[in-house]
């Protein structure tokens, strides 16, 4: 199995479904190495736990980690089935970024941004990394995320393990286009 197809199922089995995988996650998302490795082998994904660690290491977006031991995997976030990953509300810098494709602007500007099936809307610390998101998913769109003055009125802010932030919701106050010759949403 070639590595791309592996983090696919990966984040498919500990970000969405892992009773597909017939595995069960803690409540911090987190799944025995050993029991991850019998359900891939059953499913026909067989590989060993240093392919397992080769995967986890070169996975560009950092999507998964190793408990301290080694001895449990789980997704740093992205998560659409109820996990606590023990994140502690941190602020977050005066500015973030958010990309989108443009087909979705619309419904952002008059609602803002919603987690959708997932536990947190996800943002980015940069324009290069929003703008990479945005790709995925068409015509890509920034928008400046003013996570200071949200923040200041109430919102909380979490910095995953693997550097994207993340929040409840961002209304459509706190969102402005990523251009100078926009003016604030």
């Amino acid at each position: 199995m070639q590595n791309i197809d592996l983090s696919k199922l990966l984040s498919y089995a500990l970000r969405h479904y892992p009773t597909e995988l017939g595995l069960t996650l803690d409540a911090q998302g987190w799944v025995p190495v050993t029991e991850l490795l019998t359900a891939l082998q059953a499913r026909d994904a067989s590989i060993s736990a240093q392919q397992l660690q080769a995967v986890v290491a070169s996975n560009d977006k950092k999507r998964f980690a190793f408990s301290e031991d080694g001895q449990l995997l789980r997704a740093s976030q992205g998560h659409s089935v109820e996990v606590d990953l023990g994140l502690t509300p941190v602020q977050p810098p005066e500015t973030l970024y958010h990309g989108t494709a443009t087909r979705f602007l619309d419904g952002i500007l008059l609602e803002g941004l919603r987690p959708g099936s997932r536990q947190h809307v996800h943002l980015s610390p940069d324009q290069l990394t929003a703008d990479a998101v945005g790709r995925r998913h068409g015509k890509p769109v920034i928008l400046l995320v003013k996570a200071g003055e949200l923040h200041r009125a109430g919102g909380q802010f979490f910095l995953s393990a693997n550097g994207v932030w993340l929040t409840a919701a961002v209304p459509p106050q706190y969102l402005a286009l990523e251009n100078s010759h926009s003016a604030a949403l």
